[in-house]
C-alpha cells in the first residue's frame, strides 16, 4: 500500500488531500524531489534535502518545516512502510491561496511524501536496453527556467515525453535552442566513445542529477576519462555505448536513437558502472 505523509501525519496515499486553492495544483508552482531507498535506508537523502532547499531559495519559496524534520519525515515514512526498497516523492508547493499568480497570496507551503514501489522499468527494458527518439519538443533555456530548479513545471517534458509514446519508443531526448543534448524527459543521458564517458553540460540544459554526479564519481574512481561537454545527436547516434541515469530509472542502458542501433547495447564500461553502481546502495 502507497503512504503519504502530509504536513506532519501518515496516513494511505488515497485518503491524502490537497486544496484546489493550491497554488501547486493550480499554477505548477512548487519544488520536489524524487528519493530511493534501498533496505530501509533514504540513498543519498543529504545532497536531495540540499538540493531541495536551493530550489526552493531560487524560486524565493520559504520552507514549512526545517531540513532536519523533512528528514525525520522521510525516514518515518519508510519505517512505517511495508517493503524494504522503494521510492518518495518529496513535494512542496507555494501553499493555498486565492486565485491569481501572486505568491504573495500563499500564505504557507504546503508539504508532502508519497512512498511506493516504481514500476518504470521493467525487466525486459532492463535486460533489452531502452529504444530512444529526439523530441522536437525543446528544452526550456535557463534564460527562462534554470534547470538546476527541481520545479514541478514539467508540460515540455511531458509532451516530449507523449512524442516517444507515439513514436514507439521508451524515452525521448530534448535539445537547446541551439539544437544540442541536454536529458530525457525524466533523467541525465551519458555516451561512451573510444572508452571516454560523456555527458552534456549542466550549461546546456541538463539537470545537475545526483545520480549522474554519482556515475561521474564512480567512473573516475575506476580511472574512466570523464568529460561533461556540449553534444549534438550526430554524438549520440555514433556513440560506442549508451545509458540514462536518473533516481527513477537508476541507470538503463539504450539501444537505440531515432531507430539508429548504439554499437553495444550494455557494453563495457556502461556494464562496469552498473555493477558499482548497485554496490553503492
Amino acid at each position: 500500500m502507497s503512504l503519504c505523509w502530509i504536513d506532519g501525519k501518515i496516513m494511505p496515499s488515497h485518503l491524502a488531500q490537497v486544496s484546489v486553492y493550491d497554488h501547486g495544483l493550480l499554477y505548477g508552482d512548487g519544488i520536489f524531489e524524487g528519493i530511493r531507498f534501498y533496505n530501509h535506508k533514504a540513498f543519498f537523502l543529504n545532497e536531495h534535502l540540499q538540493r531541495l532547499q536551493d530550489s526552493a531559495n531560487a524560486i524565493n519559496l520559504t520552507l514549512p518545516y526545517s531540513l532536519n524534520e523533512l528528514e525525520n519525515a522521510v525516514n518515518q515514512l519508510i519505517k512505517d512502510y511495508a517493503k524494504a526498497d522503494g521510492y518518495m516523492r518529496l513535494v512542496i508547493t507555494r501553499g493555498i491561496g486565492a486565485l491569481g499568480i501572486n505568491p504573495e497570496l500563499c500564505k504557507k507551503a504546503t508539504a508532502f511524501i508519497i512512498i511506493e514501489q516504481l514500476g518504470f522499468v521493467n525487466k525486459e527494458l532492463r535486460t533489452n536496453g531502452a529504444k530512444l527518439i529526439i523530441a522536437s519538443t525543446r528544452r526550456l533555456p535557463p534564460s527562462g527556467l534554470d534547470p538546476r530548479i527541481k520545479s514541478l513545471n514539467y508540460l515540455n517534458h511531458i509532451m516530449a515525453k507523449m512524442e516517444a509514446t507515439h513514436a514507439g519508443a521508451d524515452e525521448a531526448i530534448l535539445l537547446n535552442n541551439n539544437g544540442n543534448v541536454t536529458e530525457g524527459t525524466t533523467d541525465n543521458i551519458f555516451i561512451v566513445k573510444n572508452g571516454t564517458l560523456y555527458t552534456p553540460l549542466i550549461s546546456d540544459g541538463a539537470l545537475a542529477g545526483i545520480t549522474r554526479r554519482l556515475i561521474i564519481d564512480l567512473a573516475k574512481q575506476q580511472d574512466i576519462t570523464v568529460i561533461e561537454k556540449t553534444l549534438a545527436p550526430y554524438d549520440l547516434y555514433t556513440a560506442d555505448e549508451c545509458f540514462l541515469t536518473g533516481t527513477a530509472i537508476e541507470l538503463l542502458a539504450v539501444k537505440s536513437i531515432d531507430g539508429r542501433l548504439i554499437k553495444h547495447c550494455c557494453g563495457k564500461i556502461t556494464q562496469e558502472l552498473q555493477k558499482h553502481f548497485t554496490l553503492a546502495q
